[in-house]
This record gives C-alpha cells, sequence and structure tokens, in this order.
C-alpha cells in the first residue's frame, strides 16, 4: 500500500466550486459532508450508484476490486465517492438530478 504523500487533499465540486479537504485514508463522501458538500448517497458501499460522479481532474483509488462501475464508466472518468479514496486533488462534476 502506497503511503500518501501529503497529509490531505482538496476536493472541489462543480459546478459552484465548493471545496473541502479530502483524507485520502476515508471515502470522497465522507470528506464532502465533512465539509458540508451535500452529494447525493444511498448505500456506501459502492453497489447503488446514486453517488456516482465524473472525476474532472484528479485521481482515486479504491479500497475494493468491483466499485460498481464498468470499465468503460472508470475509463470516461466515472467515480463513487462512496468508496473512491483520493490520491491527489480532485476535481467533481456533480451527478445531474
Amino acid at each position: 500500500m502506497n503511503t500518501p504523500t501529503a497529509p490531505f487533499f482538496t476536493a472541489v465540486v462543480e459546478p459552484g466550486g465548493l471545496q473541502c479537504d479530502a483524507w485520502p485514508e476515508q471515502p470522497l463522501l465522507l470528506s464532502m459532508e465533512q465539509g458540508s458538500i451535500d452529494w447525493p448517497s444511498s448505500c456506501r458501499n459502492g453497489t447503488c450508484r446514486t453517488c456516482i460522479g465524473h472525476l474532472v481532474q484528479g485521481e482515486v483509488r479504491y479500497a475494493i476490486d468491483w466499485p460498481g462501475l464498468t470499465p468503460e464508466e472508470r475509463a470516461s472518468g466515472c467515480v463513487l465517492p462512496c468508496v473512491a479514496y483520493p490520491a491527489s486533488d480532485v476535481v467533481l462534476q456533480a451527478p445531474s438530478i
């Protein structure tokens, strides 16, 4: 397991530019909630896909092998913040509601 070089990263949510600290040892969703950013969620284990968003910039890692995304979705930048851990500063596009 790689040890993060920064104690925390920054997550920015578009549209709107809201941002929060994103801790490498916890899922992005939890960091966003702690930073008072409202993001849709339900199961919190990567299966319901309620929290799906688009990673515009940055990198994430998953602690589970199958995070509920197809290979095509992952390749196009889709992420599930409930199970995605930041590996750098990130910019997320909020899901369409």
